[in-house]
């Protein structure tokens, strides 16, 4: 990147031309014309944002609502629609050819209104998630947003705070990132302006820069800003991203595999029934007196008419609208379960989903880190309480005790209260300040760890603001990877009436406390002495020092971190600070464990996905003990079971990682890259698999997986435009809700098309075999697409607002290569095509036998046919279970949809004007009492129907 003045206009900028880790914070400074102390202007500022745009990541163009229009109707049966309503235009049928348009309409301005509003929450979720970015601006300290910002522009960065650009750091005083959503590098960066890098140096070892993305999780800093956008790290990884294609969902994939079916097997029986037809015209009549003008042609052109009516018959209109508002209606279901879906078709994935490949932090755990034990001269105290709540009480020997008897124990906590750059915030219904009320529970900013802490000490009564008062922080020595502790210097504050602590002298204002914190046996190792917990100062001997190494591996064999704390009191302030002396010779206070809790609802969760059949797989970048004993905490490690590293799976090729997939159930201190091989590894093995991810480096896992699911908390927008799902509360639980409710809308699914199809093909048999035995087609065109439309639409949309069978997670996933009509559906399809059409032929037969006109018998028939389908929806509303067993009026959309469709029936049987449309006639209560036995008929075949494949399977 290059900028440099021309005509006096704002900078030229060469995009990404510039290594800015190579340049010192001078020649950054001048390269972008900005101030240390001023910034920019706003008017340049202003010239900057018009020339660069806002700094916020953009997606390739979204499709216009024509070309969304035209997405919905690519389906196979929505293309046979669309030419049978043209057909039916043709040949005049102008109400049939409209009917059928109106339903391609309203299927298609629903597919496209759903995955709007779809598109539009996330973009709201977006909104929410965009931080705020402290800038300098005229040489004043302004709050705007992170969109506004341009290259050149000062950002003050402190803890907590998101990057919200790409910038070359420009004073970094104790500064770690936490670079993770990036790099996948779960430790905090220790991040230095004054170094100057070589131009080739890999991303994770820019010390010098900071990424759009990533948070400071504590000290604080300055950067001006070098990229912005799509330009920075993040938004060259978004760009690459959308130009991966996405694939078919299986109920996509399913229901192409339907409609190309039905498609087919239309058209065959369309081309039998005409081809029969005009066989037996062609005997009776001669072949060339077919195609005289008048009868002849007339004869051919009925013909086409009953081919015709048998495809509408065939392909049922109402499965694309049903199926696209089913899934609308789940898609609205899944919000209240905290799960936003991207795409229609993706709701469903969730309801075949095998694997669970989950993070830990914050899905499986609160995300809150939590110190559970505190070590002190051999007394191990258990601290209660959870996240960033300050209730809690102190253990010893399982009873509770007040740390007033422990003063050694509450040195151990000021010690980490001083050495600490995290805060507590109240939340908005907490007190304003911590000081002079400390119940409640607050928000961390900072590091985890150190807040953890922080909560720690508050519940023994120990407070950070009134602590840092009395001993404010003078000096510090940041923490460092090598040397593994971090320090702090404080003076003691001349407090002669306030004994707030043990660490003082006589003469306070003259004291200084040292404090160090870090890994246990380094912080040991600089100890000459040992507090004990009744307050005694006594020499380090060796028997302690391995009494305090045990301790220590006790603690970590329960995947608790540990902190050692130690401190020691000089006399003056030292005049320069010499990290070989000044944490020398300390006093070992104690130490603390702590862990992120399980979420406690998570494991009920877990249960039911095993009972479903769904496994749970861990996938972290943490450390594998503290991983497995999680897991084993919430019942995730299954016993015989391994726990994998990232460093196993390096040893592994693709066709070992595939079977040792089966049998682990854990991956610890994984990369990207391995995350990719655990998803290829497990779709390997037909798998479908749901992975859930928060960071850019998940993305390209996110994207593989077969639903991928992104955190609406935690997560990046990277990975919420990558993946099909999104939670909003990043919660495990919610997953499995989600798996429950996907398989209901897919159960429903399979109740409606099971029903359509049943319908379908009855309607097929009854033409087929009426024009087969010389009967003439015992129902018009006109009949079949009201009943379609009205008798059939309504009873299936009803049943797609079904609650779900009992048993819906109990069963096992569905095989990935099942199609929607499996065996026992095709059974209950046989079973009932016979059933109506016999009760149908049966009534139109007994209409004939009356010698009345043609039309007594073909309303006799339809209002068979109908009455029939409409009884039979309310034994549709289970595959499996009997009707008295889920309530015969349970449903009330069904009420309403069956009572409405009887209504919309008799009307065109008994309204006058409608009986020429539809050539119905006025039936007596004497036809009604002859047809009423066959109009139970189908719906008593499906019962028994039930009960016998129901006893099989248990069998």
């Amino acid at each position: 990147m290059n900028l440099a003045k021309g005509n006096g206009g704002p900078p030229i900028r060469d995009e990404l031309s510039i290594s800015w880790h190579s340049l010192s914070t001078e020649e950054a400074l001048k390269e972008l014309d900005s101030g240390f102390q001023t910034g920019l202007t706003s008017q340049e500022a202003a010239r900057r944002l018009e020339q660069y745009g806002r700094n916020q990541l953009t997606e390739k163009p979204r499709p216009g609502f024509l070309q969304l229009v035209l997405d919905q109707l690519k389906d196979f049966v929505v293309i046979l629609l669309i030419v049978a309503a043209f057909v039916s235009l043709i040949l005049g049928e102008t109400i049939d050819a409209g009917a059928i348009f109106a339903i391609v309409v309203l299927n298609a301005v629903l597919g496209v209104v759903q995955e709007s509003r779809a598109e539009a929450a996330l973009d709201a979720l977006k909104k929410m998630s965009a931080p705020e970015a402290q800038v300098l601006r005229d040489g004043h300290r302004a709050s705007l947003s992170s969109t506004l910002l341009v290259p050149g522009d000062i950002v003050l960065l402190e803890a907590g705070n998101f990057i919200p650009a790409d910038v070359r750091l420009v004073e970094a005083i104790n500064l770690r990132v936490e670079e993770a959503a990036l790099t996948g590098e779960s430790i905090a960066v220790q991040k230095n302006a004054a170094l100057r890098l070589e131009k080739n140096i890999p991303l994770g070892d820019r010390k010098n820069i900071g990424f759009m993305g990533t948070t400071v999780s504590y000290g604080r800093g300055r950067g001006v800003v070098v990229s912005t956008g799509m330009h920075t790290q993040l938004g060259l990884i978004a760009d690459m991203l959308q130009a991966v294609e996405n694939e078919k969902t299986p109920l996509q994939k399913r229901l192409d595999q339907l409609g190309r079916l039905l498609g087919t097997g239309a058209l065959i029986v369309c081309g039998l029934v005409f081809l029969l037809g005009f066989y037996r015209a062609a005997n009776e009549v001669g072949l060339a007196a077919l195609f005289q003008p008048g009868k002849g042609l007339q004869t051919i052109v009925d013909l086409f008419m009953v081919a015709v009516s048998l495809a509408i018959a065939a392909v049922p209109e109402g499965l694309p609208a049903v199926v696209t508002i089913s899934l609308a209606l789940g898609m609205r279901e899944m919000v209240h379960r905290h799960a936003l879906i991207r795409k229609l078709s993706s709701v469903e994935t969730l309801g075949s989903a095998t694997v669970i490949c989950s993070d830990k932090t914050g899905t499986l755990t609160q995300n809150e880190m939590t110190v559970t034990r505190l070590w002190v001269d051999g007394k191990m105290f258990e601290i209660t309480g959870s996240g960033y709540s300050v209730e809690g009480e102190f253990k010893l020997d399982e009873k509770p005790v007040s740390l007033a008897q422990f003063p050694g124990a509450s040195t151990v906590l000021w010690v980490g209260v001083l050495n600490n750059d995290a805060q507590l915030e109240p939340l908005e219904a907490a007190p304003q300040s911590i000081i002079g009320n400390h119940s409640g529970t607050y928000r961390m900013v900072g590091d985890p760890t150190e807040g953890s802490i922080l909560v720690a000490a508050a519940k023994a009564g120990v407070y950070a603001p009134e602590l840092h008062q009395a001993y404010p922080r003078k000096n510090e020595i940041p923490f460092d990877s090598n040397r593994k502790r971090m320090v702090t210097i404080h003076h003691v504050a001349d407090q002669k009436d306030a004994d707030i602590s043990p660490l003082y002298g006589d003469e306070r204002d003259r004291w200084y406390a040292v404090a160090v914190k870090g890994a246990p046996d380094v912080v040991l190792n600089l100890c000459t002495e040992y507090q004990t917990v009744d307050d005694q100062i006594l020499p380090m001997d060796g028997a302690t020092r391995a009494r305090i190494l045990e301790a220590n591996d006790q603690m970590t064999g329960h995947a608790l971190r540990v902190l050692g704390l130690a401190y020691r009191m000089v006399p003056a302030m030292p005049d320069e600070i010499a990290t070989h002396s000044i944490d020398e010779e300390l006093v070992f206070a104690g130490m603390v464990g702590m862990i992120d809790p399980a979420r406690p609802e998570v494991t009920p969760a877990l249960v039911l996905a095993a009972g479903a059949g769904i496994r749970t797989i861990m996938i972290t970048g943490d450390y594998p003990n503290t991983a497995r004993a999680i897991a084993q905490t919430i019942g995730l490690l299954q016993p015989g079971h391994k726990v994998l590293t990232g460093a196993d799976l390096n040893e592994l090729n693709d066709e070992q990682l595939r079977r040792e997939v089966k049998v682990t159930d854990v991956f610890a201190r994984v990369s990207p890259e391995h995350k990719m091989r655990i998803v290829d590894a497990l779709r390997a093995d037909d798998e479908i698999v749901a992975m859930t991810g928060d960071g850019v480096n998940d993305a390209p896992a996110i994207k593989r997986a077969d639903i991928g699911i992104a955190m609406g908390i935690t997560g990046t927008d990277v990975a919420k435009q990558t993946a099909d799902m999104v939670l909003t509360d990043d919660n495990y639980v919610s997953i499995v809700s989600a798996i429950e409710q996907g398989r209901i809308i897919y159960s429903n699914i399979r109740k409606f098309v099971y029903y359509l199809l049943s319908c379908n093909m009855a309607e097929i048999a009854i033409i087929f075999l009426g024009t087969l035995f010389g009967w003439g087609s015992p129902l018009t065109a006109i009949q079949l697409l009201w009943l379609n439309l009205v008798t059939d639409g309504a009873p299936a949309l009803a049943l797609a607002t079904e609650k779900g069978d009992p048993d819906i997670m109990i069963q096992k996933p569905r095989p990935t290569k099942e199609p929607i009509i499996n065996h026992q559906m095709r059974i209950g399809i046989i079973v009932q095509t016979i059933a109506i059409t016999v009760a149908t032929l049966s009534a139109f037969l007994l209409g004939r036998s009356t010698g009345a006109p043609i039309e007594f018998a073909k309303t006799m028939a339809f209002v068979t046919l109908s009455c029939s389908e409409l009884l039979r929806a309310f034994t549709a509303r289970s595959e499996y279970f009997p009707l008295f067993k889920i309530g015969v009026f349970s449903n009330r959309l069904m009420n309403y949809a069956v009572v409405s469709s009887l209504v919309m029936i008799l009307a065109v049987v008994y309204v006058p004007f409608l009986q020429s449309i539809f050539n119905t006639i006025p039936l007596g209560w004497q036809q009604w009492v002859s047809i009423a036995p066959l109009l139970v008929l189908p719906s008593v075949a499906a019962e028994v129907t039930k009960f016998v494949l129901s006893t099989r399977l248990k069998q």
